[in-house]
C-alpha cells in the first residue's frame, strides 16, 4: 500500500487532487486539523478536507483520511465525533509534527515524551467514533531521543489504533538524513498492528531499500512524491503491483515516469485551483514552491524556476509558464474571501519542507518560497 503524506502549506487538497490523478496512491492523509480547547464547526473540517463533501475521496477516487492534532483527549474525542458525522475514510492522529510552533503548544512530536497521554488520546478518539471507522496514528522515533519509542507504539496499539505510520527520525533529527529505517523495523516487531514506513524516500531505489530494512509492506510518500509525481507508479512497476486510483496521464501507468511535457498540464491544473482558493498575494509562491521540489527530479524545472523566480503577478506567471494552456474556466483570481487560504500561516508538518541544496538557503518554516 502507498499512502500520500500531508505537507502543511504545500501538499493540501489542491496538490492531493493533482497527484492522485497521476495515479499509484492508495490513500491520502490530510493536513492536520489543530484542536485546542473547543469544538470546531463543521466548516473547519470541510475547509481543510473538502473531499469530505465528495464522499471523502479525491476526484480520482482516492480516499482521504482526516488528521487531528492536539493534546486534550476529551476535546480531541469530541471533535473526532463531529468529524465522524461527515463520514471520512478514517481519522488519523498526529504525534509526529516537529514544528516549534506546534510543539510549543504541546502538540505533535513533543507528546512522544508522554506515552501514557498518547494512549489516552488514541483511546478517547477510538471510543468517540463508530466502530467501523478506522483510527490510525503517525509518530516519529521519539522527541529528543528514542527512549520511549516502543512505549508510544505499544500505547497506540493498546488504545485501539489499527495502523501506525512511523517516520524514521526523532524530532531532534528533523529532516537531516539519514532516516533510520532499521528502527522502524524495531517498532514493527513490537506491535501487531500494521506499520507504515515513512521518511527520506525520494526514488524507487530508496523505497525498495526502505521496505527491505523496515520489513514493512506499506510506505507513506511525502516530499519524494512532490518532487517526482510519477514515483508511486514507478514503485508499483518495480514491485509488479497494480496502480490504485485513476491515471489521467497517458502512458504513466506503464512507464511510471512523467515527461516534463506531461507535467506542464498538471501544473496548469494545479495553478487554476490555487488561483481559486489561495489569497492573491500567495498564489505565485505556491506554484514556485512546487517548482522548487520538482528541480530535484527534472532539469527542466531548474531552468523554469530560474526563469520565473522573480515573477509574483499570477497572470504573468501563468502566461509565462503555460501560455493558453491554463484552464480557461478557472475563476477570477482571489475567489471568495471567506474561503481563501492564507499561505503565510502555514506550519511545517511531518514532511513539509525540503532540505536545502548547496545553492539554496533553507526557507523559513512558516513561509512559502518567494522570489
Amino acid at each position: 500500500m502507498i499512502l500520500l503524506a500531508p505537507m502543511e502549506g504545500l501538499l493540501d487538497h489542491m496538490l492531493r487532487d493533482t497527484l492522485t490523478r497521476v495515479g499509484g496512491v492508495d490513500r491520502c492523509v490530510s493536513e492536520f486539523i489543530r484542536v485546542t480547547d473547543q469544538l470546531l464547526p463543521r466548516r473547519v473540517f470541510t475547509r481543510i478536507v473538502p473531499e469530505l463533501l465528495d464522499g471523502g475521496r479525491t476526484r480520482a477516487g482516492v480516499p482521504v483520511r482526516a488528521q487531528l492534532l492536539g493534546s486534550d483527549p476529551q476535546c480531541l474525542a469530541e471533535n473526532a465525533a463531529r468529524l465522524a458525522e461527515l463520514d471520512p475514510e478514517g481519522i488519523d492522529l498526529n504525534f509526529g509534527c516537529p514544528a516549534k510552533t506546534v510543539n510549543r503548544h504541546r502538540g505533535g512530536a513533543v507528546l512522544l515524551d508522554e506515552p501514557e497521554l498518547v494512549g489516552e488520546i488514541v483511546a478517547a478518539v477510538r471510543r468517540a467514533v463508530p466502530a467501523h471507522l478506522p483510527v490510525s496514528a503517525k509518530m516519529r522515533l521519539g522527541n529528543e531521543d528514542r527512549e520511549r519509542m516502543l512505549d508510544c507504539a505499544r500505547a497506540i496499539e493498546a488504545a485501539g489504533a489499527s495502523e501506525l505510520v512511523v517516520h524514521g527520525r526523532t524530532k531532534r533529527d528533523g529532516y537531516k538524513p539519514p532516516a533510520y529505517w532499521d528502527q522502524i523495523a524495531v517498532v514493527r516487531e513490537a506491535v501487531a498492528i500494521d506499520v507504515v514506513a515513512n521518511g527520506e524516500v525520494w526514488t524507487v531505489e530508496d523505497a525498495l531499500r526502505c521496505l527491505r530494512e523496515s520489513g514493512c509492506h506499506s510506505l507513506m510518500l511525502g516530499r519524494g512524491m512532490v518532487a517526482d509525481p510519477g514515483l508511486a507508479l514507478a514503485l508499483r512497476a518495480a514491485l509488479g503491483t497494480s496502480a490504485a486510483g485513476t491515471s489521467s496521464v497517458e502512458g504513466a501507468a506503464t512507464a511510471g515516469a512523467l515527461p516534463w511535457a506531461e507535467m506542464l498540464p498538471l501544473m496548469a491544473g494545479f495553478f487554476a485551483q490555487v488561483r481559486r482558493k489561495v489569497a492573491t498575494r500567495h498564489q505565485a509562491g505556491r506554484l514556485k514552491q512546487w517548482l522548487h521540489y520538482l528541480r530535484r527530479r527534472y532539469p527542466e524545472a531548474e531552468d523554469t524556476y530560474q526563469r520565473v523566480r522573480t515573477i509574483n503577478a499570477p497572470d504573468l506567471l501563468a502566461l509565462t509558464l503555460f501560455g493558453d494552456a491554463l484552464d480557461p474556466q478557472a475563476p477570477p483570481e482571489g475567489g471568495d474571501e471567506d474561503d481563501l487560504v492564507d499561505a503565510s500561516t502555514a506550519c511545517e508538518a511531518d514532511d513539509a519542507l525540503d532540505r536545502p541544496t548547496d545553492s539554496d538557503q533553507r526557507q523559513d518554516s512558516d513561509t512559502l518560497i518567494a522570489a
